[in-house]
């Protein structure tokens, strides 16, 4: 009786063998309905007539083995396998979780009767190459069918986009499909429609979290078979079936969502890299600010460098960065005189002002002064942020909430003061000093709403708003030609974080946020206001000299042993139980130290933060100057965690973490 070897979607690292007298060869990579326990379950078939591991008597036949659709092709299966091996992940779930929601469930596909049908576009012409752009393109092209990997470090505004579509087109033209990967879901529609205008007729379908589960799986399919000539997407789009892969591109490859923070904690540019050495198509990887690792292997010829050293427009330049000396803190405005003075100006001009603050809310903490009460969460290590708006303290860790109190908990005192401030406190002091201006506020408050990123990008690019306030979410690949200043608050606290790529992350913000400035042929300012004007960091930054700042840094990682001089694994664990996390953090170091052969082992340690929604959370740091001495030690090292671990904690490995 043939058999059939089938992966859940389990926390268990194993496969499990049924009856399956109509499967084949072939059927490798179908989904089936098989009993498990006292239910059924969905799976995929992972091999068919291997020896079971069980008595044959024992075995149990499957349900339902659905051909309706496309098997997972061995590339797919190839490159899943890799994920659950480097990343030390049950392989079942890394399978399972690869498909579509709607593929996951316990019935066969079955297709909307009606989808909405897509928005005509209008057609756009491509623009005239610069010289810079024109090599970065043959270059690429003069490789296709190879595995190579370009890095594209152009500055802000250079018309990396456009070498993206110039490559795809060509590909396309040679009957290839590319896939796209894009950092943020909110970048997708924008990118969505450029490439529509500029791809008029090429079939291309966009992946996202936010699209409905039967849609989502219209999509994947269009692209397992092909029809999808071009796939745009976000992070778990590098999992999507591609027969006809011709070329990947990975844009602001630096930005750390790409880094998958639960579950499979995958890196998506890393398995891009992968995919494309598997299937022998070249991979590009733009950036104006690189991650340190990606830069280094670049400098040492382990990837192809490509530069593109001017912006696309011909008079356009970069935006001139000054540094505002503001003390902050105990200041009565969050905002200084110049950078108001520059928004005068701007308003006068006509021209649009961006202001980034990375916190959203109104105010970071509530603080009695009389007891020094904080507005601690009752959940988490952490502090509960002020909406003054919404008449409420938010934890934006675990999402919970409380009425903001009129008077302090412990004390009585009625006179409570904000501490810090947010996107909300600053739009408040914005109204205030310009209150005939059309002011827009930008965070995820407010783009809850599906379709409010289209709508506002709109009111943005047809002038109607005068000045912007954002988190992240606007320093990152979006073009509007009318901003000509870029105001940055709050940036001091990431000069002495203790994460060691603190430094790394706001040269890169600093410099995609603004590069939002002077994309068009009106000059751009960049204010950026420090308490710490002579910091190292801002004398690269100043001049905007990435490769300078990236010979500091380096020079320090090599000196700490810190990426890319050294690799890293992180042991998480959280429980509700503290005694039972301690205990098994001990037993999981002791294990560690026994099985140590050319790897660190540090001591375990609360996390940075180390109580969320009620789970206490530790972290053990592994790190080894060499990625097989690292890896074997992990592959040796879980099965005693599996082995030693209590009913109450959960706890994951974390390979190439981005957050110590």
């Amino acid at each position: 009786m043939p058999t059939v070897k089938i992966a859940f979607d389990l926390p268990l690292n194993r496969l499990f063998d049924y009856e399956a007298p109509q499967a084949t060869e072939d059927d490798i990579g179908r989904r089936v309905l098989a009993p498990f326990g006292t239910g059924e379950k969905t799976g995929v078939i992972m091999g068919v007539g291997h020896p079971p591991e069980v008595p044959s008597h024992q075995l149990r036949a499957i349900s339902t083995l659905w051909r309706d659709l496309p098997p997972l092709s061995h590339d797919d299966l190839r490159l899943l396998r890799f994920c659950s091996d480097y990343y030390h992940h049950p392989l079942g779930a890394v399978v399972l979780n690869a498909l579509p929601p709607a593929l996951r469930k316990k019935t066969p596909w079955s297709p909307p009767r009606r989808r909405k049908p897509l928005p005509e576009v209008p057609v756009e012409a491509a623009p005239a190459l610069n010289s810079a752009q024109q090599e970065a393109i043959d270059a690429v092209l003069s490789r296709v069918g190879h595995f190579d990997a370009y890095l594209l470090f152009g500055i802000t505004g250079s018309g990396k986009t456009e070498v993206y579509l110039q490559l795809i087109r060509a590909l396309v033209s040679q009957g290839f499909q590319a896939l796209i990967l894009t950092p943020e879901i909110n970048l997708t529609p924008q990118l969505e429609m450029r490439f529509r205008q500029r791809l008029h007729g090429v079939p291309l379908v966009c992946m996202h979290s936010a699209l409905g589960e039967k849609e989502r799986a219209v999509r994947w399919l269009a692209a397992q078979n092909g029809e999808a000539a071009v796939v745009l997407g976000t992070r778990s789009t590098v999992f999507c079936p591609m027969p006809k892969l011709g070329l990947i591109v990975v844009d602001e490859e630096h930005d750390t969502s790409y880094k998958q923070q639960e579950g499979l904690r995958y890196s998506a540019r890393d398995v891009a890299l992968v995919r494309a050495q598997q299937r022998q198509v070249p991979i590009l990887l733009g950036t104006a600010t690189p991650a340190l690792e990606t830069w280094w292997n670049a400098e040492s010829g382990k990837y192809r460098l490509l530069t593109l050293p001017q912006r696309a427009i011909a008079g356009a330049t970069l935006p001139r960065m000054q540094l505002i000396e503001f003390p902050g803190g105990g200041a009565s405005r969050e905002i200084s005189g110049p950078v108001t003075e520059a928004i005068r100006q701007r308003l006068e001009r006509h021209e649009q002002s961006l202001i980034f603050i990375n916190r959203r809310g109104f105010a970071p903490v509530l603080f009695c002064s009389q007891c020094h009460w904080l507005s601690g969460c009752p959940h988490c290590a952490a502090k509960m942020v002020v909406h003054l708006r919404a008449k409420q303290l938010r934890c934006h860790h675990c999402g919970g909430t409380q009425p903001i109190p009129d008077r302090c908990p412990d004390c009585g005192n009625t006179h409570l003061d904000l501490l810090g401030a947010g996107t909300q406190k600053v739009e408040e002091e914005l109204r205030q000093d310009f209150p005939e201006a059309h002011i827009l506020r930008l965070d995820r408050d407010t783009l809850s709403r599906q379709d409010a990123w289209r709508d506002t990008l709109a009111s943005i690019q047809s002038g109607e708003v005068d000045i912007l306030i954002g988190t992240q979410l606007l320093a990152k690949g979006h073009d509007f030609p009318n901003i000509t200043l870029v105001a940055a608050l709050g940036v001091d606290g990431a000069l002495y974080a203790s994460d060691f790529r603190s430094g790394e992350r706001l040269f890169s913000q600093m410099v995609q946020v603004g590069g939002r400035a002077g994309r068009g042929l009106q000059s751009g300012e960049v204010l950026i206001q420090t308490a710490f004007p002579q910091h190292p960091l801002f004398a690269a930054l100043r001049v905007q000299d990435y490769p300078r700042f990236a010979e500091l840094a380096l020079a320090e990682r090599q000196l700490t042993m810190f990426p890319p001089f050294t690799y890293l694994a992180m042991l998480r664990a959280a429980s509700e139980n503290t005694l039972q996390l301690e205990h098994f953090m001990a037993q999981a170091a002791g294990a560690a130290r026994r099985l140590a052969d050319g790897v660190e082992i540090y001591d375990p340690v609360p996390a940075t933060l180390a109580r969320v929604a009620g789970k206490v959370r530790w972290q053990l740091l592994v790190q080894s100057t060499h990625r097989q001495s690292l890896q074997a030690f992990l592959k040796a090292w879980q099965p005693y965690l599996q082995a030693m671990v209590p009913s109450r904690v959960q706890w994951t490995i974390d390979v190439d973490p981005t957050e110590l």
